[in-house]
């Protein structure tokens, strides 16, 4: 379970630090996109649990 949640943490702030790195407008824009791959890594984490079921 704590390495899903490490997961979803990791995808959240990668993606905000690469939009940030990248040239994003505003942190909130770096926010948004954090937020574009946490929902991604969520469905990922989801599909790859229901699998194993």
């Amino acid at each position: 379970m704590s390495r899903r949640l490490m997961l979803l943490l990791l995808a959240f702030l990668g993606g905000t630090a690469l939009a940030a790195l990248l040239g994003a407008v505003s942190l909130g824009v770096a926010f948004g996109v954090g937020q574009l791959t946490f929902a991604a890594m969520l469905v990922w984490v989801l599909m790859a649990d229901r699998s194993r079921s």
